[in-house]
């Protein structure tokens, strides 16, 4: 998508440990009218496929959600980071390795919003190594949910996360896949999926 390559460009900060700030447009602040795009630009990707709802992990990934959500006509769920009391303890949960943080994180997703047999889409903000996609998938196998594909906003290509999820035959569509990056340049595949 060269709209969310370009602010990428303009926008973006690479900073030490291969880690991409977006928080101006993205995970921060929001550009609502770059997000907008990106959620139809999910629709026309995923839009002939099955979707009963769409799951993200709180919190960057909500917007990009709800706008796709939008176009699909159907809920979006969201993994929720940690225990809170109004979810309770009946829940779908999972832990996976943060890159950005740099630690571990336990994401729940209370079990009477999954039902079995639905069709989920899962929608990120970024993926780099896959552990939240892993951990998301791992809550839907529980709940005999139905993986539908998954959504990426900004891929890091070059970390294992994209190649391993489409190596287990999972359906991963990226709007940029970031090849290389240094705090001079990015540079993009052409061959985006």
């Amino acid at each position: 998508m060269k709209l969310l390559e370009e602010k990428i460009l303009s926008d973006g900060i690479v900073l030490p440990g291969g880690v991409l700030k977006v928080d101006n447009f993205l995970n921060h602040q929001i550009d609502p009218v770059i997000v907008t795009e990106m959620g139809k630009e999910f629709y026309r990707l995923f839009g002939d496929k099955k979707v009963d709802k769409i799951v993200t992990v709180e919190s960057s990934g909500i917007a990009i959600a709800f706008a796709a959500a939008q176009y699909f006509g159907v809920p979006v769920v969201f993994a929720k980071k940690g225990f809170h009391k109004n979810v309770g303890t009946d829940v779908y949960f999972a832990q996976y390795f943060s890159f950005t943080k740099g630690d571990s994180t336990e994401i729940s997703i209370s079990k009477r919003l999954l039902s079995e047999g639905e069709h989920i889409l899962i929608i990120d903000d970024f993926l780099a190594n896959g552990a939240a996609a892993d951990a998301l998938i791992q809550i839907l196998q529980a709940a005999g949910a139905v993986l539908t594909g998954i959504g990426i906003a900004i891929e890091k290509g070059f970390q294992p996360g994209g190649a391993s999820l489409r190596q287990r035959g999972v359906p991963v569509r990226s709007l940029a896949i970031i090849d290389t990056m240094t705090d001079a340049s990015i540079t993009f595949r052409d061959d985006v999926q």
